[in-house]
């Protein structure tokens, strides 16, 4: 039975068959497993940025007070952006060295059983300090495994893809992601209606850690069933490096730091629209806390949506000019969030975050494909986990780390054009770094990549 080019890998310009004369896998299954890792990675991750906005600062920290509590709460969420620069090195180490499949498994164990020892983990009102210090060392165990997923599950899947079609296969990574963001507010959501606040303090809230649990297993069984990438195969072929960090700075260091600025946008919004505006709608809007996680879902239903839409659209008029649109749109949007969300009514905050997050979702699924495309085969799994997981820190970590303190001194619209400018940053490097759609990944080794 023939595979059409839709359900099944074709092999790359120049990359050996199957070995022992099988079938290339089914596109499906390997979207199907870059997909299931990202759902586990970013539920776990994303679990702990809403618990971080709604009970980590009574929990962990209470002794700050209200205010003080939420920055060091969102200081943990920080943490994690800081450690995934060195998950892409360690794993991307690995990944480019020994495969895509192998380094994969780990990332995902790593992140599944730290976010289990989340929902075990003593209070401070049980264990005093500790508490926080153990916290924060899973929430580095959570950034080195984060670090080193999401660009293997997209390396995964783009390797794998036909040209034509390889930001829509490349974007299942990214499209897990935005289930994960319904699934995490969803089990809060059903916790925060099925219980009291009190319980849900008391112990509901380890009830979404401890059910990762069961999608471990099913993303093991999953990953344990996929074979290696043809692309890769042919690297090793022509001999893999052993300085993959190294190599990627020496061959294409204006390519990741172009890499770094033009994600940085698309996770600032992420972000700030689905950890953030959780915290602001509770805290500042005082709106209903089933109500915030309801709109929550309802973000995440958009970002899911956009990411297909965005990487469908990139395939078509390419990854640079599909960014630039969004960041064009964004500019603009970020100006106006604010001043919409402090109307205070739940209409208004249903609007701010489904459309935050939609835009985030359109800039998302060109990222992909743009990024595998960016970099060579021996250093790429290195190259684009690091500049996913800087952008991560510099868009991820400190627009909400710093929304509350220049909120509270200078208003919401200030805030605003600080995020204003991060699109306009993003704008900037995406217009600079090229196309990427036309080039093939398995290219040779020394020739251009996205001109700059």
């Amino acid at each position: 039975m023939t595979h059409s080019p839709e359900h099944a890998v074709r092999p790359a310009s120049g990359a050996e068959p199957a070995a022992g004369g099988r079938k290339p896998q089914s596109m499906k299954r390997v979207a199907t497993a870059s997909f299931i890792g990202t759902v586990i990675e970013f539920y776990d991750f994303g679990i702990y940025g809403t618990a971080a906005a709604l009970v980590f600062p009574t929990l962990f920290f209470p002794a700050l007070g209200t205010v003080a509590g939420t920055v060091a709460s969102f200081a943990t969420l920080g943490v994690a952006f800081v450690a995934r620069p060195f998950g892409s090195v360690l794993f991307g180490h690995f990944g480019d060295r020994l495969g895509r499949k192998k380094t994969l498994i780990a990332t995902m164990l790593l992140m599944g059983f730290s976010t289990l020892l989340v929902g075990l983990m003593p209070t401070a009102g049980t264990i005093g300090v500790a508490a926080p210090v153990l916290i924060v060392l899973l929430r580095v165990l959570q950034g080195l495994a984060a670090g080193g997923e999401w660009g293997g599950a997209v390396l995964f899947a783009s390797e794998n893809a036909p040209k034509a079609k390889r930001g829509f296969w490349s974007m299942f990574p990214s499209f897990g992601g935005g289930i994960a963001i319904i699934l995490s507010n969803a089990t809060f959501w059903a916790t925060a209606v099925g219980m009291s606040n009190d319980t849900f303090v008391s112990w509901g809230w380890r009830v979404p850690f401890l059910a990762s649990i069961v999608l471990i297993g099913i993303g093991l069984w999953v990953r344990l069933s996929i074979d290696e990438t043809p692309v890769f195969k042919k690297q090793i072929a022509t001999g893999v490096t052993r300085t993959p960090f190294l190599d990627a700075f020496r061959s294409q260091p204006k390519q990741i730091l172009l890499a770094t600025g033009t994600t940085t946008m698309t996770l600032a919004l992420t972000y700030i629209g689905g950890t953030y505006l959780v915290s602001y709608g509770t805290t500042t809007l005082k709106l209903t806390r089933p109500d915030v996680l309801a709109v929550a879902i309802l973000g995440g239903v958009a970002i899911s949506i956009a990411t297909v839409l965005g990487a469908a659209l990139s395939d078509r008029i390419g990854r640079r000019r599909m960014i630039t649109i969004v960041a064009c749109v964004s500019v603009v949007w970020t100006l106006v969030l604010f001043p919409i969300l402090d109307t205070r009514s739940l209409a208004a905050f249903a609007v701010g975050v489904p459309v935050t997050m939609f835009l985030s979702g359109l800039a998302t699924g060109p990222l992909g494909a743009f990024l595998s495309e960016t970099f060579r085969t021996r250093y790429r799994y290195t190259a684009t986990g690091l500049s996913y997981s800087l952008a991560g820190m510099l868009g991820g970590a400190i627009p909400p780390l710093i929304a509350g303190p220049v909120i509270a001194a200078s208003g919401g619209f200030v805030f605003g054009v600080i995020l204003a400018c991060v699109a306009v940053v993003s704008l900037i490097c995406v217009r600079l770094i090229g196309e990427t759609k036309e080039l093939d990944l398995d290219r040779d080794d020394t020739g251009a990549t996205a001109d700059v």
